[in-house]
């Protein structure tokens, strides 16, 4: 914020001087006006530029265009971009790649491949930015078998995905039961070199404790900690959870014990789920002494489960 704060008042002093910016200085003004998030000054930046009979470049258009759609302000993106083609601009393949993820990130895929087919009219093909882009959105907005088509494309162009495009496409088929194929994914990830980390391990153990398949769960987790990548305490409440929702009470008790041994703090989440664990499968009498022994502190949760417990009707009373 400073350094652009400088280059105005750098800007003031040319002026005084009589030595107008150019449109080189204008656009690094703009620039730095958009990464900001300052879009209304940088379009009047851009009005003031054009005032003063100066002509718009390509790299002008494109700064304003990766501003907007970055800020959320897709249409204000299209809306220059076709501004720049009736100019007889040319775009390149990171304009478009602006435009795609803007589109993306507003989940209005017919416009993102809209535009992804315009490339083809100045000679420029989908990169790896673009495809992997499509792909995060494909996921997100449920498309899981567009994606995986692009995926297919990707590769029958012979573009390598990367471990980018690799958890984009294990999130979307996690986030939509599709563990099985995120597994094969998170297989072929490795098997291209790539090292998933511990969110991607995560989505998938998380993904397979949701089947009920806890033993696949903790094949993951081994199978993480002997690549070297640590778990967290996100990745231990997911199976802890998946063994309460059994009833394990005492495989997740164990389990406590060996996120303390291995150093990682239990947090509200780790506790709360022991607690509802023993309020449905055995003593929460038993809580106390744990909490004790934990230092855990009440919370909302941690009393609306015990609440739950003392007003659910007995099967003595259910029964008599």
């Amino acid at each position: 914020l400073a350094e652009l704060e400088a280059a105005f008042q750098l800007k003031g002093i040319m002026e005084e001087e009589k030595t107008p910016p150019d449109v080189f200085t204008y656009g690094v003004l703009m620039n730095g006006l958009c990464k900001d998030g300052r879009l209304e000054d940088a379009s009047q930046l851009f009005d003031e530029m054009c005032g003063r009979g100066l002509v718009p470049n390509d790299v002008v258009y494109t700064t304003l265009i990766n501003g907007h759609c970055k800020h959320g302000k897709v249409d204000s993106g299209l809306e220059l971009y076709g501004m720049m083609l009736k100019k007889g601009l040319r775009p390149d393949l990171f304009t478009y790649n602006t435009l795609v993820y803007g589109l993306c990130k507003e989940g209005d895929l017919r416009r993102a491949r809209k535009v992804v087919d315009e490339m083809a009219q100045w000679g420029l093909k989908p990169d790896k930015i673009t495809y992997t882009t499509l792909i995060d959105g494909s996921c997100k907005e449920g498309y899981i078998e567009m994606a995986l088509d692009i995926k297919n494309k990707m590769v029958g162009e012979g573009i390598t995905l990367d471990d980018v495009t690799f958890t984009a496409l294990i999130s979307g088929l996690c986030k939509h039961g599709r563990v099985v194929d995120a597994e094969r994914n998170l297989r072929e990830m490795l098997e291209a070199g790539w090292k998933p980390d511990n969110i991607t391990y995560t989505m998938v153990i998380d993904g397979f404790c949701k089947m009920g398949d806890v033993k696949m769960g903790f094949k993951l987790l081994k199978e993480m900690q002997d690549s070297g990548c640590v778990p967290g305490v996100v990745t231990y409440n997911v199976l802890m959870n998946a063994l309460c929702k059994q009833g394990q009470i005492k495989n997740a008790n164990m389990l406590l014990d060996a996120m303390l041994n291995l150093g990682i703090a239990p947090d509200d989440i780790t506790y709360n789920i022991l607690l509802d664990c023993r309020c449905k499968h055995g003593n929460p009498k038993e809580f106390d002494q744990l909490r004790c022994e934990k230092g855990l502190v009440h919370d909302y949760a941690s009393y609306t489960s015990l609440i739950n417990e003392i007003t659910k009707p007995s099967k003595d009373y259910e029964n008599s």
